[in-house]
């Protein structure tokens, strides 16, 4: 069985001078949870369209489940189930009778499939209830349900919680680690809510201006959104100094507005306060923090210039 699901070599994507994606080289392994990060305009959905056959590279190439031949990946595509715009709604047809259209322009043999879909996203109760009288909630899990049919083995969701309610966010969440747990489903997700990426995601991609920046594991990711003392001294050059000394590291940064970080010493903070309060330095500020996954992505395309993380 291939390790990778979804690969894409070089793929770059031209509107005239413009680059949408430029050279992108992504990698999704099989049974991972990728957390695809980027700006308003990056090339999120872009690379999503070019995956799933809604529009065609400039250049580059795209694998899905090892098979490279352009005929051979469209094949491999039914094999994907997909939201990157919102499927057409039949705002009179019940849940049910929704999914039944779809299965059909799909061209998905088994019935059973429409009950099983409603079954995963907890849509089998809504019975005569039409979808235009929906929550905006259960609207989007229809949305779910409808990529779920042919019970795809790679999901692709851009954005699927914009607008939800912190309630359904949640039980959005819960429900997708439940079908990458239970039934292996690999999943791609972009998404502005990157605190909420964080508590789902094991594998990322973070692509700005349309270049792929780095891809990491969850755990490469924490280690480099590590644990810091935040410190502010009346005299910061002194501080530096005695932190070199005492604790002979070099894994502290000295800010410009005098405060410092200091990583090494993260877990041991009654201590060094001590010392540097032994030593006579009038302590101002001093806490444990942890950088977060925003404030990590903002430094990681170039400083807080930037406007903030919507979709793209």
């Amino acid at each position: 069985m291939e390790t990778f699901v979804m690969r894409t070599r070089g793929l770059t994507k031209r509107y005239g001078s413009q680059a949408a994606l430029d050279q992108v080289d992504l990698s999704v392994r099989r049974g991972s949870i990728y957390g695809f990060i980027g700006q308003n305009g990056a090339g999120k959905t872009t690379l999503m369209r070019i995956v799933g056959g809604l529009t065609f590279p400039t250049s580059g190439t795209v694998e899905l489940f090892g098979e490279t031949d352009a005929g051979q990946v469209n094949e491999a595509r039914a094999r994907i189930g997909i939201t990157i715009e919102r499927p057409a709604l039949f705002p009179a047809m019940t849940a049910a009778e929704n999914l039944e259209v779809h299965r059909l322009q799909k061209g998905i043999a088994d019935r059973s499939t429409v009950r099983d879909a409603l079954d995963i996203v907890g849509l089998q109760d809504t019975g005569r209830k039409p979808a235009g009288q929906f929550s905006l909630g259960m609207k989007q899990r229809l949305d779910l349900a409808i990529a779920l049919l042919g019970r795809p083995e790679l999901l692709i969701l851009d954005e699927p919680a914009n607008g939800l309610d912190p309630v359904s966010v949640v039980e959005l969440r819960e429900l997708l680690r439940r079908l990458n747990r239970e039934t292996g489903l690999t999943i791609v997700i972009s998404s502005h809510i990157l605190s909420e990426l964080h508590l789902l995601a094991t594998h990322y991609g973070i692509i700005h201006q349309g270049r792929l920046l780095e891809e990491s594991t969850a755990e490469q990711l924490n280690a480099r959104c590590r644990r810091y003392l935040h410190i502010k001294v009346d005299d910061p050059a002194r501080a530096v100094e005695l932190i070199g000394r005492e604790l002979r590291t070099a894994d502290f940064e000295l800010l410009p507005d005098g405060s410092i970080r200091l990583y090494e010493a993260a877990e041991r903070p009654g201590k060094w306060s001590a010392m540097l309060a032994a030593a006579g330095l009038e302590i101002e500020q001093f806490m444990p923090m942890g950088e977060s996954l925003e404030s990590y992505y903002v430094r990681r395309i170039g400083g807080e210039t930037h406007a903030p993380i919507a979709r793209g």
